[in-house]
């Protein structure tokens, strides 16, 4: 997995490519959050559209990225996440925790 960081309107995007396995990955993304926290970034999108597999490590590092950001004041969203994500998100119950969104741009919006 990749991580690709860029901003939209004040908002950080995490763009993640490949599987979402934990493990590094999940190491991997944890930094990147605690260091945005730590930069002062309250307002977090994690693009899932080039996610092709998620397992239930990868659904703790969601989780895990969330709760980070909360406990510093701030927010995750997803957003792009396929109709196979949708459905694992859905048999977990994490839709509803997590704000989700189409795409990107639906995502950054939400936050205004």
């Amino acid at each position: 997995m990749t991580i690709t960081t860029t901003e939209r309107d004040g908002v950080t995007v995490l763009a993640l490519d490949g599987d979402v396995m934990g493990g590094p990955d999940g190491t991997a993304l944890h930094n990147r959050l605690s260091d945005l926290r730590t930069e002062g970034i309250q307002q977090v999108v994690v693009d899932l559209t080039g996610v092709r597999l998620m397992n239930s490590s990868g659904l703790g590092m969601l989780i895990g990225g969330l709760t980070t950001m909360k406990n510093g004041g701030g927010d995750l969203r997803l957003a792009g996440a396929s109709s196979r994500l949708q459905t694992l998100f859905t048999m977990t119950r994490l839709d509803k925790v997590f704000r989700q969104f189409e795409n990107v741009d639906e995502a950054v919006a939400s936050f205004s």
